[in-house]
């Protein structure tokens, strides 16, 4: 039979459905924006002072890298990663008062003391010799943890051109310095007689440690960005590629799932792992910038979320049973007025940063995910995915059945657009049981504005972009959105957020990427540290005097070997806090073990309490022991800072 006409209003359904679409989306970009008065007003409540980092003397300052020769032409767009920062109590005094930094400049990892946290050792460079290493390798991040369960905290370090390394803190080390480290391999490899190695050319970008199987240990993913292969080697083959799609690109160099299966401390520590198939090859082979996990349906099994340019962003639901990990993708449902790169899971944006925090004050994880949202240029949006299942279980129902339970509320929020967005840390730093985001954007700094370059490729056909000598020229002098603002997002009162930057002197237009926020000196203020693309990093000290109450945990298991009772914590990965004020208000939070593109937050839990007086507050905890058994108590605990050590209960530790 032949097919029915279409009659004429069927025929224009798609066109009324853009001019909704577009009538709706311009209403939300029109709401009223805050006015300089209340800018000025809502700034009064933060104050920041940038406080200088030191270096160890006579490092090299580099401004751009040495590449393959198939990269030269855009040697600027291979140059636009790799410096990190992260904070944490890396010499066990009890304070989050230590960096570690990724400084591209010279192509090191430092460790120095925060500005202002009381830590005096002298800065040094972290180096893995002996192990085998090259010129065409170079350091991508650092991961505090305790990756040989033995309460002492250790570093993972990942790399362009080779696999990670972990830096195993020794039994008998004194005080802080190169010599405390034992530079292990994450992936054994064979050893050389000439110091150069020969291992897998994996080019990592994203990592992250929590306990995906829930025994108690450290796993880590580790989730690369270029294929397998020499992008740094000025005299590498020519077999380096680029991504062959702006929106679903799938030729990337994979993730890979390590479960932790042993471990020894003394002199020569090591720690041992094993690579498992623990996501559908399928979705494992986008171009990730960035990860983080977080449990939503209270099996303490945390679910995990990977942030692709160039395509989809895959979230994952957790069915790990203990000894093997196991991944299944969940995505979210699109309604019929739903743009479907606003749908988690469907999006063809360029997912640079993923972070997980209670944003909406609800009790449950929400997320918050940086894009390309350039403004005449490739503007995409930012996501916040809040999420909607009203219970932990209605969250395990509905992953179950392979639905994300999350919709996105970025534009409404006012914090769809910032730029060339990156790493992006939700943080309270007032005090007020409200978070603020904390986003770092910029690509590449230059005198000469290359965005429509840009935007001619991402209109080119397919086919053409795998190869690299079908890329436009990016090139030192070359200007790619290079002048965009680190961003902070604070909250108005009326469910949107202001981007006060400028009104904090924080708007320096010198690109960043990594965010990593702690409190440095115990003092109840949250300080932050950003990484600086081709700059010296930045550390903001948290200077507002007037601020409210807070309630800092430290949640620690006993260490392997210490005995239930013994004071050798090491960090109670997943472990969850949900605290109830006097007035009603719920927060939760997690110990993240380390998420996000190039910048890792402390171990330490931490609510703002706004106006609660002196009353105590509840707080749930929720967590598993070393054999994988799983623990709930509530306790009542005054505000400031509280040691506590979880084992099959959860128990303060006194300070000497």
């Amino acid at each position: 039979m032949p097919p029915k006409p279409v009659g004429p209003l069927r025929r224009l359904i798609p066109a009324i459905f853009v001019l909704v679409l577009v009538a709706g989306l311009f209403t939300i970009s029109r709401l009223p924006s805050a006015s300089a008065a209340d800018r000025e007003a809502m700034a009064s409540r933060f104050a920041f002072t940038e406080l200088p980092i030191a270096f160890p003397p006579g490092l090299p300052q580099r401004t751009v890298r040495t590449v393959n020769p198939k990269y030269k032409h855009i040697r600027s767009w291979i140059s636009s990663v790799g410096a990190g920062v992260a904070l944490n109590d890396l010499d066990g005094k009890g304070g989050a008062n230590d960096l570690c930094l990724v400084d591209p400049r010279s192509d090191s990892v430092v460790v120095t003391p925060a500005p202002g946290g009381g830590a005096t050792y002298a800065p040094f460079v972290v180096e893995p010799a002996p192990l085998p290493m090259g010129p065409a390798i170079a350091p991508m991040g650092c991961v505090p943890g305790d990756f040989n369960v033995d309460g002492r905290t250790d570093l993972l370090v990942n790399y362009w051109g080779r696999t990670p390394v972990l830096f195993l803190q020794k039994s008998d080390a004194r005080g802080l310095s190169l010599a405390s480290y034992h530079p292990v391999e994450l992936i054994p490899q064979q050893k050389t007689t000439d110091g150069l190695y020969r291992g897998p050319l994996w080019n990592t970008n994203a990592t992250a440690v929590a306990d995906f199987d829930g025994d108690g240990r450290p796993d880590i993913g580790i989730f690369n960005y270029f294929p397998d292969s020499q992008v740094l080697d000025p005299q590498g083959l020519p077999n380096v590629q680029m991504n062959h799609s702006m929106s679903r690109a799938q030729n990337a160099g994979g993730a890979h799932i390590l479960r932790w299966t042993g471990a020894t401390s003394g002199a020569e520590p090591t720690a041992t792992y094993e690579v498992q198939s623990a996501i559908d090859p399928r979705y494992a082979t986008g171009w990730t910038l960035a990860s983080a996990s977080a449990d939503l349906d209270g099996d303490l099994l945390p679910e995990l979320y990977l942030a692709n340019d160039f395509g989809n962003d895959r979230f994952f639901h957790n069915v790990s049973t203990p000894g093997r990990i196991r991944f299944k993708l969940a995505e979210g449902r699109r309604g019929p007025l739903d743009p479907k790169s606003l749908v988690m899971g469907h999006d063809s944006f360029k997912g640079m940063s993923v972070d997980f925090a209670d944003l909406s004050g609800t009790g449950r994880f929400d997320a918050f995910v940086s894009n390309i949202t350039e403004s005449w240029g490739l503007e995409e949006s930012n996501f916040v995915w809040l999420n909607t299942a009203k219970t932990p279980q209605e969250a395990r129902d509905r992953m179950s059945k392979g639905i994300a339970p999350f919709e996105n509320e970025a534009a409404a929020k006012n914090l769809a657009w910032v730029g060339w967005g990156w790493d992006a840390k939700m943080a309270d730093f007032d005090n007020s049981g409200r978070l603020v985001v904390v986003q770092s954007c910029g690509f590449v700094k230059g005198t000469i504005n290359r965005f429509n370059w840009l935007q001619e490729l991402a209109a080119s056909n397919d086919l053409m972009l795998r190869e690299p000598d079908m890329w436009p020229n990016a090139q030192p002098g070359d200007d790619i959105a290079g002048s965009n603002a680190l961003a902070f997002w604070a909250p108005e009162g009326n469910g949107r957020y202001v981007d006060l930057s400028p009104q904090l002197g924080l708007a320096d237009r010198t690109p960043t990427r990594g965010v990593a926020v702690g409190d440095t000196d115990g003092d109840g203020r949250q300080d932050f540290a950003v990484a600086r693309q081709w700059g010296p990093p930045a550390f903001y000290k948290n200077t507002k005097t007037e601020i409210g109450n807070f309630l800092g945990l430290r949640l620690h298991r006993p260490a392997l070997g210490a005995g239930q009772s013994g004071d050798a914590g090491t960090p109670a990965y997943g472990a969850q806090a949900r605290v109830t004020t006097a007035d009603g208000r719920t927060q939760l939070a997690q110990l993240d073990g380390g998420g996000g593109h190039s910048g890792k937050r402390s171990f330490d839990v931490f609510f703002g309490l706004g106006a609660q007086g002196a009353a105590p507050v509840t707080v749930e905890l929720s967590w598993r022991d070393l054999s994988g058994a799983r623990h709930q108590q509530t306790l009542s605990l005054s505000a400031g800072w509280h040691d506590l050590m979880l084992t099959d209960r959860a128990q303060e530790l006194t300070k000497p």
